[in-house]
Parts: C-alpha cells; sequence; structure tokens
C-alpha cells in the first residue's frame, strides 16, 4: 500500500485513527476553556512520527541480553529516583516534571519488561515446566512492580503483574505450577497486608477494592462515572451536550473517566463502535506478532497485546461500576504525552519487527506456535 514503509500495517492505522479521532472530540467538547484538545494534539502528531521512525529500525539487536538488562536497570533507577524528586500528583509519586512537560516512567518500563519476558521465555519455553524458571522471569516482573506499587499507583503495578502472568501461561506454565503461583501471590498479598503497609495504604487498598462503599467520600468517582455512561443511553445526548463532564461532576474526564464522557455524549451505539475498534487494534497486533520470525518477536506482540487488553478491560470496568478505581488511562483516548508515547514506541518497535517477518502459510500459522 505505501511503498516507502511497506512493514506498516496499515489496517492497524485505520483502525486506530478513529480512536484517537474518539478521544480528540471527545476533549474538544468539554474543555473549550482548557488546552487539553491542542495539546494532545500535538502528542499524537509527535508519537506519529516518532512511529514510523522506529517501524524503520531493525529491532534484531533487542534480543541481545546486555541491551535488554540495560534497559531494565535505567528504568529501575529512574523509578527508584522518583521516591527522591518525584513529583507527586493525586497522591503519587509517578511523575518526573521539567517545565511543562511531565513524565512516567512506569509507561516504558511496561514496555521493558514485555521485551526482557519476550527474551527469557523465547528461550526457555521447552523448559517452563521447570519451576525455576517461573521464578526467575516473576524476579523481573516483581522489581518494577514493588517499585510501582510503593509510589504508590496500584493500577501500574496491576498491569505489569498481569503483563507477566498473561506471557507466562501464553509460554505453557503447567496447571500445578498455576496454582502455586496463585497461592504465592495470595500469601505475599497477607504479608505485605499485616507488616509493611502503612495505616494510609491499606485505607487506599480498601477504596480500591470497594469504590462505592462511600458515594460521597471515595467511591464520588465511580458513582458519577456510572451516570455519565448511563444517561446516554441509546444514541447519547450529543457532543457538547454531556453534562457530567461539562458542569464538572465527572472528575478526570480528561484521563481515567474519558469513556464516561464519550458514553454520555455518544451512547451505546458509540460506545459499541468504539469497542469494536479497540478489539480489532488488538487483533491486529495479534495478527503481526504471529508472522514474528522467532518467538521473541512473537512473544513481544502478545505481550503488547495484553498491555493493552489490560488497560482496555480495567479502564473501561471502573467506569462502568464493575472493577476498582485504579488510575489507568484508556490507551489512544485518555489525555497524556507520556502514555500515549509509550503506546506508540511499543507499535513502532512492532512495525519493525514486521520488516523481517516470516511468510507462513495461515494453516502452519494455526498449528506452529511456542513449539505447539
Amino acid at each position: 500500500m505505501n511503498l516507502r514503509f511497506p512493514q506498516i500495517d496499515w489496517l492497524l492505522i485505520v483502525f486506530l485513527l478513529p480512536v484517537l479521532g474518539a478521544g480528540l472530540v471527545t476533549m474538544k467538547s468539554f474543555t473549550e476553556d482548557t488546552p487539553y484538545f491542542s495539546h494532545q494534539l500535538i502528542w499524537i502528531c509527535v508519537s506519529f512520527v516518532i512511529f514510523f521512525i522506529l517501524s524503520s529500525i531493525d529491532f534484531r539487536f533487542l534480543k541481545q541480553t546486555n541491551v535488554l538488562l540495560s534497559l531494565f536497570a535505567f528504568f529501575s533507577f529512574l523509578l527508584i529516583l522518583l521516591f527522591a524528586i518525584g513529583h507527586i500528583s493525586n497522591g503519587a509519586k509517578s511523575w518526573f516534571t521539567l517545565g511543562p512537560v511531565s513524565f512516567q516512567p512506569s509507561d516504558m518500563m511496561k514496555l521493558v519488561v514485555i521485551l526482557i519476558l519476550a527474551k527469557y521465555f523465547s528461550r526457555r519455553h521447552v523448559e517452563i515446566d521447570n519451576f525455576k524458571h517461573i521464578l526467575i522471569s516473576g524476579l523481573y516482573a516483581l522489581v518494577p512492580f514493588l517499585l510501582i506499587l510503593f509510589q504508590p499507583d496500584f493500577g501500574g503495578a496491576i498491569i505489569i503483574g498481569l503483563i507477566w502472568f498473561g506471557m507466562t501461561l501464553i509460554s505453557g506454565i503447567s496447571n500445578r505450577h498455576l496454582l502455586l503461583v496463585v497461592g504465592s501471590g495470595v500469601v505475599l498479598f497477607f504479608v505485605f497486608w499485616t507488616f509493611l503497609f502503612h495505616p494510609y495504604q491499606k485505607a487506599r487498598i480498601m477504596n480500591f477494592v470497594q469504590p462505592l462503599s462511600n458515594i460521597h467520600g471515595s467511591g464520588y468517582n465511580v458513582y458519577q462515572s456510572t451516570i455519565a455512561v448511563g444517561s446516554g443511553q441509546i444514541v447519547g445526548k450529543g457532543v457538547g451536550f454531556g453534562t457530567q463532564s461539562r458542569l464538572k461532576f465527572l472528575p478526570e474526564y480528561q484521563t481515567d473517566f474519558i469513556f464516561a464522557a464519550f458514553a454520555e455524549e455518544w451512547g451505546f451505539v458509540g460506545v459499541t463502535i468504539l469497542l469494536v475498534l479497540l478489539g480489532l487494534i488488538v487483533w491486529r497486533i495479534l495478527h503481526i506478532a504471529m508472522l514474528g520470525s522467532t518467538n521473541f518477536e512473537i512473544l513481544y506482540g502478545i505481550g503488547l497485546a495484553i498491555y493493552f487488553s489490560s488497560h482496555f478491560i480495567i479502564n473501561i470496568g471502573m467506569n462502568i461500576g464493575i472493577m476498582p478505581v485504579t488510575g489507568i488511562t484508556l490507551p489512544f483516548i485518555s489525555y497524556g504525552g507520556s502514555h500515549i508515547l509509550t503506546e506508540f514506541i511499543g507499535l513502532g518497535i512492532l512495525m519493525g519487527m514486521n520488516k523481517y517477518k516470516r511468510v507462513a502459510h495461515r494453516d502452519d500459522m494455526r498449528h506452529e506456535f511456542l513449539g505447539v
């Protein structure tokens, strides 16, 4: 379709553009007195430029252990540095702020975890029945998980955990080891709860688990979000007529709860179209992943799909009141340069890997995956 960028999956771009547009239109409709729309448009343009640059790079060098360990060490250092000089936002030290620009290193760390787990499991998937490989891979996820958890950023920590858990499942963990992992997680949580968590951290966790227990306090955000989603009904109130967001009843309407603002204006029909587009984006990522030349590329693509799917499910779930509030953004739609830049970097790396994809018959692809 484009001779200059044959590695680009243009169908993915086709699905991506209306999703980006949905976020921009929603921001424009209720933020006339704020720069959200213009700032987000700039970040999207910058992200696309970086995306196309990355798509032209041969990323086979990422298979080198020293490269991945260096990236892991660098972003771990940044996460540690946050405790000393990080900017506090919404009660968490998650950001570096340089003038008007803010950067959240946990976003990029998610991609690094995907890469390092893809590298680890691509070499050891046939030995996954050996529990030591589960432990070692778990350590790669545990370090950023704890550093992010104690910011405290429960949402970011959960995404790291889901990436590790999903990639471990894909790599072929046995049922016995799966039960052991889940049991160990439960025990670890109770140890943290009993000996490490401070009272304010326990309060945050209780609000996390029961967001609607106090609709005038900790559950206010979710309560207003469910009102906004429900009031959209079938076809919505129309662009610019969402009362929950325009009258500022809906907090964080440009980031965490932008889905509720969109649903109020576009209704069930608009939400259905949006969900289909998000599903198609994940499908294209998985399709590209399955064409990977080695297990490393395949696992990276699957890890990226897990990353996006986790964000989609948790954010939308909390907007409709069936999941606790986590502070997780909705990819490609929520306001913010740090997360959207990371998302396009992740896709750009995937497109770069697509340059040296294998050409396989559809039947071969159906039966050939990770040694199956």
